[in-house]
């Protein structure tokens, strides 16, 4: 699947050069269009965060301080995390046949069910996860959750907030020549995102990928 480049229109200049985007099918019009109060929400939230030493420099928990940061900054602004349930039901219904004397169809019901899974923040018709530097399956699951909501018309797009690498880990290392954050590529990041995404992983979902980068520390 072709990446598309509609964020170059519809995200400001200083919040672009701030970060790295990635998206497909056209993410950012679609959210920018059929959801414009949360499209400036997540430009006002990416317009004021900022990278900091800290957060280079110590090692993350189960939650990173970048990641609770961020969904702070969209629950104040309503948006709430949720989580993906599925139930089906199958039903099958035997048509009587009146040559033999039935009247009635016969039916019978089964319904699975799936306790599924959370999505970070979620707002009206627009789903978003934070992943900043957390285990590579994320994205899977992240991924996979925008698909199963908009083939069930719940969405209208996906955003995953993430990392670049490369650029950061040079930068971990300019602070502290022996640091071990962002040593392995096996974790969130821009590129591990995009192979999901170019692969049509999302299926007709348009996402979009922000990447924070050496470009948004301030020290």
């Amino acid at each position: 699947m072709d990446e598309t480049n509609s964020y170059k229109n519809n995200v400001p200049g200083e919040i672009r050069a701030k970060y790295e985007f990635c998206e497909v099918r056209n993410a950012a019009s679609i959210i920018s269009s059929t959801s414009p109060v949360e499209w400036k929400e997540i430009l006002s939230v990416l317009s004021d965060f900022e990278l900091t030493h800290d957060d280079i420099v110590e090692a993350s928990g189960n939650k990173s301080d970048v990641a609770a940061r961020l969904d702070e900054s969209f629950r104040n602004f309503g948006w709430r995390e949720g989580r993906v349930d599925t139930r089906i039901l199958l039903q099958i219904q035997i048509s009587p046949y009146k040559p033999a004397g039935e009247k009635d169809k016969k039916v019978s019901e089964s319904e699975v069910e799936n306790k599924g899974y959370k999505v970070d923040n979620l707002k009206e018709r627009v789903a978003l996860d934070v992943e900043w530097n957390a285990k590579d399956g994320n994205l899977d699951r992240d991924v996979g959750a925008y698909r199963a909501l908009y083939d069930a018309a719940l969405i209208d797009a996906g955003v995953i907030i993430t990392r670049t690498h490369a650029d950061l880990r040079e930068l971990a290392l300019s602070i502290d020549p022996v640091s071990t954050k962002f040593k392995t590529t096996t974790t969130t990041n821009l590129n591990n995102l995009r192979q999901r995404m170019t692969r049509g992983d999302g299926g007709g979902c348009p996402i979009l990928a922000v990447a924070i980068h050496s470009r948004t520390y301030v020290g």
